[in-house]
């Protein structure tokens, strides 16, 4: 029949028949990256490394496995590198050398020529050959590294399941995590690769034997949980909780508690020209005042940590220093099971044991802050994961910090901190309306405050009129600053009939 011996000859490249030196790897990434491609193991050079042939394509292609590194199984050195002729016997005696025997040629190539292999390697490769060699898999391209290799996940079919060789190595111990080759995989995989490391890390398995966790500034708080209401946002991730079972005024009334594992951020200091805010700081600090204040949270307290305090917010962790703090972290959980409009609701946590609202991923999922990098052995929020998923989204999403817009810029003229002049000139600008709509910004005692008006960008010093509290060390003074505290502090208020006293920057106002 014509044409039936072309349509016949299969038409096949190079690397079909072991001719690599043409292949071109980060074409082939490129073309096939996130293809599931069905293949055959043909070789195990290390627990993590695999040489497949694909099919119907018909190549061989050698697969790093992503996310996962197994033990060496050590190297050949060049003869160069040998430390003996392989070749032929020296003769002191200056009589033509003889040729080395076949024994002679063994001993000198496993002797002086060869790397042995690391600890627990060869348990690795044996491992990776009983589960895929000679068998079908199925390869997902994830990328290429700085050389060119070839980095991909290989699924293993068990039963009616397929289970992943990186996954399987690390939690049996045969294998360590990989953070750069983890970042081609979606997060919820590199989630379940981090969780079998620390827990092999745990159990001691295999490379892990005799493993000793680092010593962490972070300690775990145990059974400490309470309810309270918001009274004050000090930053993106930190507010302070008035506890409920505690007295106004007690000591212990309210807690200072800190976001686990996310940084917002940083407030930066007005005072210095020098240490200006981040971008979306005031932003991050704000989507929390109008989320949170005067609600009632659900506070679990998950560990401490001991910060440096020599860069201010730029805390870094140390030990045993005289210059450190001890901060509390926690999760904290909004009462309402509906988020505000506009939030992402894909951030409620769906899991049974996690009660309504993630503060901390609510802020992640809106691009507010970041994950924090725990080094292992490091206490962490109990809902890791779900941050972790959180921040995933925001970033894909191109939300907040992680966006290439700037945020719009605010400039607030603070009357508190310039001469009394200025505030008596800028005294009639706020008298031209009766009513204005403020922010109370501190609260000084129990009738004078600081109070941020957006709209005429700027903050003064206010006191109620008509009413005069308690002053500092004078009884029920402690009492008066915490009422008004859980009453009117970051909340939104109106002020009206601005009024100057005698010192001329202190303005008198209505509620």
């Amino acid at each position: 029949e014509p044409g039936a011996a072309e349509e016949s000859i299969r038409d096949i490249p190079p690397s079909a028949i072991g001719e690599l030196s043409g292949f071109d790897a980060k074409g082939f990434a490129v073309a096939n990256k996130g293809k599931s491609l069905e293949a055959i193991v043909e070789q195990v050079r290390d627990g993590s490394t695999v040489r497949v042939y694909l099919h119907p394509s018909f190549q061989f292609v050698q697969i790093y496995v992503a996310g996962a590194q197994a033990p060496s199984m050590g190297r050949r050195l060049a003869k160069s590198e040998g430390t003996a002729d392989d070749t032929t016997n020296v003769d002191d005696s200056g009589e033509a050398p003889a040729p080395l025997t076949t024994a002679q040629r063994l001993a000198a190539s496993t002797v002086s020529t060869e790397v042995p292999p690391d600890r627990f390697g060869r348990e690795a490769k044996h491992f990776t050959e009983t589960q895929v060699l000679n068998r079908d898999v199925r390869v997902v391209v994830e990328g290429t590294d700085s050389f060119n290799n070839i980095i991909g996940s290989v699924y293993y079919p068990d039963g009616d399941t397929a289970k992943d060789l990186s996954l399987e190595l690390v939690k049996n111990g045969l294998a360590k995590y990989v953070e750069w080759s983890a970042n081609m995989l979606d997060v919820e995989v590199k989630i379940k690769l981090k969780n079998a490391e620390r827990q092999a890390k745990k159990e001691q398995l295999r490379i892990w034997t005799g493993f000793k966790p680092p010593v962490t500034n972070s300690k775990p708080i145990h059974d400490q949980k309470f309810t309270g209401k918001v009274v004050e946002v000090v930053s993106g991730d930190c507010i302070i909780v008035a506890d409920d079972a505690a007295p106004y005024g007690s000591p212990s009334a309210e807690w200072q508690v800190n976001l686990s594992s996310i940084r917002a951020p940083k407030l930066g200091n007005p005072r210095r020209e020098d240490n200006k805010p981040d971008k979306f700081a005031r932003e991050s600090k704000e989507f929390l005042r109008t989320r949170l204040i005067g609600k009632q949270v659900t506070v679990e307290m998950e560990y401490s940590g001991r910060i440096s305090t020599m860069d201010g917010q730029n805390a870094v962790p140390v030990m045993n220093s005289a210059d450190t703090r001890v901060l509390d972290y926690g999760s904290v959980f909004l009462g309402s099971p509906s988020p505000a409009d506009g939030d992402d609701t894909s951030s409620v946590p769906s899991t049974g044991t996690q009660p309504k609202i993630n503060v901390a991923e609510l802020l992640l999922s809106r691009g507010f802050a970041e994950i924090s990098k725990h080094r292992d052995y490091e206490e962490r929020s109990h809902y890791f994961d779900a941050l972790l998923a959180a921040h995933s989204r925001a970033e894909k999403a191109k939300k907040g910090i992680h966006s290439d817009k700037l945020p719009p810029v605010m400039h607030i003229t603070d009357f508190t901190m310039v001469n009394s002049k200025k505030a008596k000139d800028f005294l009639p600008f706020l008298q031209r309306n009766r009513r204005h709509t403020a922010v109370v910004e501190y609260v000084f005692s129990g009738h004078r405050f600081k109070l941020t008006i957006p709209k005429e960008t700027c903050s003064i010093a206010f006191s109620l009129s008509g009413v005069r509290c308690p002053g500092k060390d004078e009884p029920y003074s402690s009492e008066a600053i915490a009422l008004m505290r859980r009453m009117i502090l970051q909340r939104d208020v109106e002020v009206w009939r601005l009024l100057p006293l005698c010192f001329v920057h202190i303005f008198i106002f209505n509620i």
